[in-house]
């Protein structure tokens, strides 16, 4: 553009603006490049912060169950995760609203309790402006939004839907997996936050399956539960 204003419309003032134009470019694009990733790190540490009470209570109680994810509609218009008592391979949830309380009956067996605990993806759905379908697209749209929109902590995310599976796989994850109690049974603050979500778009309760670190991506496996 400043060598047509120079030598074709003979302009020295636009060609001085169209070179300055193009300084500008580089320099934004050179800016981008060495920006810090405050937003990221900041977003890991409050986060982590907000671990801290239910870490404490999990290893007091010595769970090592894995988290199922409830939706807003059966836990008091507020999305959690419940986390059985007793080690079990398999959790049959009752039809009823789970009682808005610490500790809860959960299924028609008296031994059937567990705890409730509020998680990173209780708090973090409210950001979203509409709530997402059932579907891997909506889903996929509402997690990249959070994850690399509004919290800079991941650079991709990709969503897929394979039977009763929501598999997940997030490129870029700035927040590691940690080997504690909390992480085996609520998975990563990135994994609660794909399952908070993908329990709200479909409306029933998902349990952490697996989380791992595979090919640069970390894959995150939901059982979506009847």
């Amino acid at each position: 553009m400043a060598s047509i204003f120079y030598f074709v419309v003979k302009l020295i003032p636009l060609s001085a603006i169209g070179i300055s134009a193009i300084m500008i470019g580089f320099a934004c694009i050179n800016i981008a490049r060495i920006r810090p990733n405050v937003l990221g790190e900041y977003s890991e540490l409050l986060l982590k912060t907000g671990m801290g009470t239910t870490a404490e209570l999990l290893e007091e109680l010595g769970l090592r169950n894995k988290a199922i994810y409830l939706p807003s509609n059966m836990r008091d218009d507020k999305p959690q995760a419940l986390i059985p008592l007793k080690l079990e391979k398999e959790v049959q949830l009752a039809k009823s609203k789970i009682a808005g309380v610490l500790l809860v009956s959960y299924g028609d067996n008296p031994d059937d309790k567990a705890i409730v605990v509020t998680t990173p993806g209780s708090k973090i759905i409210d950001m979203l402006e509409t709530k997402p379908g059932p579907t891997s697209g909506e889903i996929e749209a509402a997690v990249t939004y959070i994850l690399t929109g509004v919290l800079d902590i991941a650079n991709s995310v990709t969503v897929y839907l394979t039977g009763s599976e929501v598999i997940a796989e997030i490129g870029g994850s700035r927040i590691d997996y940690e080997d504690s109690r909390y992480f085996h049974c609520l998975g990563s603050p990135i994994a609660s936050i794909v399952a908070t979500i993908s329990s709200e778009a479909m409306q029933k309760p998902v349990k952490l399956k697996e989380e791992s670190y595979k090919h640069g991506k970390r894959q995150i496996i939901l059982e979506v539960l009847s």
